[in-house]
């Protein structure tokens, strides 16, 4: 039976970190996977995913709908990533050492913490650019104050950013609706959209970027759905986290596309100041830069909590250890939003080209990763796995799989001649005519590579296999 919790528990440091999650201490509903999604997507930085695709060619006639295909296409991927967190309780990158073992699980999470860190960091550009008008102080003050929010409930945990998840959606709703009616109200958009037709490469420029922002989550959803009570139906807490990032992600996306193509150059140099002056008199003003804090602090927490988590899991993985101590656990998160503090201090002012090329790498790395797990956990293995043995590279995974890490590189590198970024274009690229479909590829590749490949090497478990019950655990359940 879960454990009651007071009010008074959601300020609570969290115990937990790697392990999994005792059936004693789940609890809530598949809700509040909604409202921390949709929160954590009505934000500035998914406007500016929006408004880059009109910035970098599309008409936001054409970019809308592409920019929703790439929501649900890349929605569908994370939520199934996330319906894995009530049935196993685990972390999700502690999850992939079923599909890559103990050690080579490592790999792709050494690159899960430079996303974190890059995100972190872009965020807190962007925040500290809205706090340093809040409190009228520099941009740089601005980011070490944001730092410093960001900190406070990243140490504190799960239940304080689902609190901040709740708080986001009503404010982000509030906020962007606003901004939305104003757009409409300032300006003719109708005169600003419908003046190109249709490009390929653009339109899937843009079914990338909204692909991308989705996947990007893939690596760290299930970790704010391991917490509910095992027998959470799979179905509801897709659906939950499915609709809460694909509507959050796609109206403040949709804003931004519609912003870029009416504001024109006026959008680059500064989207932050250009969202305030959209706002209207100051107090509004003041309210809208509210919002953005309110909105980045919640996706810069989960940054900094999936960040810490990688990292753990990266030392873990060879010390063998399942838990560490409270302070250990503030000293990697404050370590962690240390480091991205420093990044985004040092950020180029060239921010929209950068953080593009930036969110089309992580789906380079990304897609493979996504599709190996997705494809064992839920058609080879079917839902069953040895959960103790996720800690053990002596146990059934073992230290290094090498059909998984071959089929990851295999599937990153035949990404290679499809890409289109600012450092590289592929040859096949430049005969699609610049449409970058290089992420469909390497999902579509290693999915099929793998999929043959591992049904004869797989080796999953009768059923699931879960931990043996720790006293505490068989304490707290009994009182």
């Amino acid at each position: 039976m879960p454990e009651p919790h007071t009010p008074g528990d959601r300020l609570a440091v969290e115990r937990r970190t790697i392990e999994p999650v005792p059936d004693s201490e789940r609890h809530g509903t598949p809700r509040s996977q909604f409202t921390l999604w949709f929160g954590a997507n009505m934000q500035i930085t998914a406007i500016v995913d929006g408004a880059l695709s009109v910035v970098f060619g599309a008409d936001a006639l054409w970019a809308i709908p592409a920019l929703l295909i790439g929501n649900i296409l890349g929605g569908v991927v994370m939520a199934l990533h996330s319906a894995q967190g009530p049935r196993l309780g685990v972390p999700q990158m502690i999850s992939s050492r079923a599909q890559f073992g103990v050690y080579g699980a490592v790999l792709p999470l050494l690159l899960v913490i430079l996303m974190y860190l890059g995100f972190a960091a872009t965020g807190s550009v962007l925040a500290g650019q809205a706090m340093s008008k809040l409190l009228h102080i520099d941009t740089d003050a601005g980011i070490l104050v944001f730092g410093a929010l960001t900190t406070v409930v990243a140490v504190t945990g799960y239940r304080l950013i689902h609190l901040a998840g709740r708080i986001a959606t009503v404010v982000g709703a509030l906020g962007l609706g606003y901004l939305v009616v104003r757009l409409f109200t300032q300006y003719d958009v109708g005169a600003h959209v419908g003046d190109k037709g249709f490009e390929a490469a653009t339109f899937l420029l843009a079914v990338g970027l909204g692909a991308g922002w989705q996947l990007t989550f893939g690596p760290y959803v299930a970790d704010y759905s391991r917490y509910l009570p095992r027998d959470t139906s799979a179905r509801a807490t897709f659906w939950s986290t499915f609709l809460g990032s694909v509507i959050g992600s796609q109206w403040a996306m949709t804003l931004g596309a519609l912003t870029a193509a009416v504001a024109g150059k006026a959008f680059l140099p500064d989207q932050v100041g250009f969202l305030g002056d959209l706002a209207g008199p100051a107090f509004l003003a003041f309210l809208i830069y509210l919002v953005i804090v309110v909105g980045k602090l919640t996706v810069n927490c989960l940054n900094a909590y999936g960040g810490f988590m990688s990292i753990l899991t990266t030392v873990t993985a060879f010390d063998r250890r399942s838990r560490i101590s409270a302070a250990a656990r503030a000293a990697y998160i404050v370590g962690f939003i240390a480091v991205s503090m420093v990044i985004a201090l040092a950020a180029s002012d060239d921010f929209l080209t950068n953080f593009k090329n930036f969110v089309l790498l992580l789906l380079t790395v990304f897609t493979p990763w996504s599709a190996i797990n997705l494809v064992d956990y839920y058609l080879l293995s079917r839902e069953r796995v040895d959960i103790p043995a996720l800690y053990d590279p002596d146990g059934r995974y073992g230290r290094w799989n090498v059909t998984a890490l071959t089929c990851y590189v295999v599937g990153v590198a035949v990404q290679i001649p499809f890409l289109a970024t600012k450092l590289y274009t592929g040859a096949l690229t430049k005969k699609l005519d610049g449409a970058d479909i290089s992420w469909i590829v390497g999902l579509a590749v290693t999915a099929v590579l793998y999929g043959v490949w591992a049904r004869r090497t797989a080796n999953p478990p009768a059923e699931t296999i879960h931990p043996a019950p720790t006293e505490s655990s068989v304490q707290a359940a009994a009182g």
